[in-house]
């Protein structure tokens, strides 16, 4: 089992691990105060001890999700929102769209006004 994140990414197989390596890039730039980790046996980025974001890959898609998803305006369509977190499966590369994810993340990290 990984015991950081660089050794989780590693492990994956391809498509997953360029999917991560992607993620983790976008995630960084857009929430630069959110620590990446290991936290339930999958990468998600705290900031604190509130969990921002973070990706669980799975044998055909790896899926992104967005806690505190619920103030993000999407008209893409393509966050499923839920009552916790809002999500997207991602297949490969091709369906990431890194100014679409990092303004969702901006959105879910902006202060209340």
């Amino acid at each position: 089992m990984p015991a950081t994140l660089d050794e989780f990414i590693a492990e994956l197989d391809a498509p997953a691990r360029e999917i991560a390596e992607s993620l983790r890039v976008i995630i960084g730039d857009a929430v630069p105060g959110a620590t990446g980790q290991l936290w339930h046996g999958h990468p998600v980025w705290l900031d604190g001890k509130n969990p921002v974001a973070g990706f669980k890959p799975f044998p055909r898609w790896t899926t992104f999700m967005i806690w505190n998803g619920s103030p993000v305006t999407d008209a893409s369509g393509r966050l499923e929102s839920g009552a916790r977190m809002s999500t997207v499966k991602l297949s490969g590369t091709d369906d990431i769209d890194a100014a679409l994810f990092a303004d969702w993340l901006k959105q879910a990290t902006a202060p209340a006004a």
